[in-house]
């Protein structure tokens, strides 16, 4: 009952830490998604040179697009014509980043960690995207990834998922907002409900499961933790946002910053389905590069994070507050609200 007890406070942490900023992310994701044309990704990523690579990371940085709907646009991106490298930086810096995900870092653990996030995502991508285009398949070598036309590929996903598009026309502001939450709060969050239920399930499991010897052990060797933490991000399909509570469980059973970082960064980059797209789309050396930068780049990083960090309580870095203001309380309410109605849709839909 102790154990139970333990593990519903750190549940009501995390979730009191995050929905504010989850939800204000959602709002502000879905306007960006109404506002911002793809036409506008699509025609500057074309040139086999550093400054598209730059620019497709930066463009991909803020999209809210989470690690299933970056495929579809990054395979669109492709067969519009942009080169290797754009296509390879902006697979990665997309899903690792996004507004909500950058709002939710700021939440759990503040400005300090969440430009660190996000400023070596973006090296990480441009190099990936550097190398790509130098070291990468040629275009004549690399096969065919799909036989549709860029507008058919847009359209090729049902409108329920998160890489679903919608009709770019003239609204009006009360059209636009509309348009805007109901992306939010319908496609957007319906598609990572799932796996921020997981993730809050199981960054507070870690926060109270993980045996103490094992934590000192961590510590300890830092090196195995980050072995351990590869092992599991590679392979793991996780969005960058349902990544924090787990990455957030980590470091309150003692895990290292570091590690945890490389969980938040490998983590929302890589999975088992993205890693057999970039090898069709865009070919196998192609795809030793993406995962050999994600891994290297991300434990480096990693250590960095650690040594600048080092002589820090890895505890206060988490931003979790006993007595939650009353506006985080209510946020949590409504999102896990949503939550759960996505999670129990399928049944009652039968």
């Amino acid at each position: 009952m102790e154990y139970i007890t333990a593990f519903l406070v750190a549940l009501y942490d995390l979730s009191n830490a995050m929905a504010p900023y989850i939800l204000f992310g959602l709002i502000f994701a879905g306007f960006l998604h109404e506002l911002v044309p793809d036409t506008i990704v699509k025609n500057h990523l074309g040139r086999d040179s550093v400054w598209s690579v730059i620019k497709a990371t930066l463009f991909g940085i803020p999209l809210p697009v989470c690690s299933c709907g970056v495929i579809p646009l990054a395979t669109s991106i492709k067969k519009s014509g942009a080169s290797s490298g754009s296509t390879l930086s902006f697979l990665i810096s997309t899903p690792i980043t996004g507004v909500d995900s950058i709002l939710a870092t700021y939440g759990m653990f503040g400005w300090a960690f969440t430009l660190y996030r996000v400023i070596t995502s973006m090296i990480i991508s441009i190099i990936a995207g550097i190398l790509a285009n130098f070291y990468g398949e040629k275009e004549e070598s690399k096969p065919a990834f799909s036989t549709k036309k860029p507008e058919e590929e847009e359209t090729a996903c049902t409108s329920g998922s998160c890489c679903a598009t919608t009709h770019k026309e003239k609204k009006t502001f009360m059209s636009v907002s509309k348009n805007a939450l109901k992306y939010a709060f319908g496609t957007l969050l319906s598609d990572i409900a799932s796996p921020l239920l997981m993730g809050l399930l199981l960054g507070a499991l870690i926060t109270v499961a993980i045996p103490q010897n094992l934590s000192e052990i961590l510590i300890e060797y830092s090196w195995l933790s980050y072995i351990i933490v590869i092992a599991i991000a590679v392979p793991m399909y996780v969005c960058a946002t349902a990544s924090l509570p787990i990455a957030a469980g980590l470091m309150l059973a003692g895990v290292s910053p570091g590690a945890a970082f490389v969980f938040l960064s490998a983590g929302p980059a890589t999975n088992t389905v993205t890693i057999g797209v970039v090898k069709k789309m865009l070919g196998t050396r192609t795809l030793y590069i993406y995962l050999g930068t994600i891994i290297i780049g991300s434990v480096l990083f990693g250590f960095g994070l650690d040594y600048i960090l080092s002589g820090v309580d890895v505890k206060e870095l988490v931003h979790l507050h006993e007595d939650a203001a009353l506006q985080a309380i209510l946020s949590s309410v409504v999102l896990w609200l949503f939550v759960l109605y996505y999670m129990l849709k399928p049944y009652f839909s039968k």
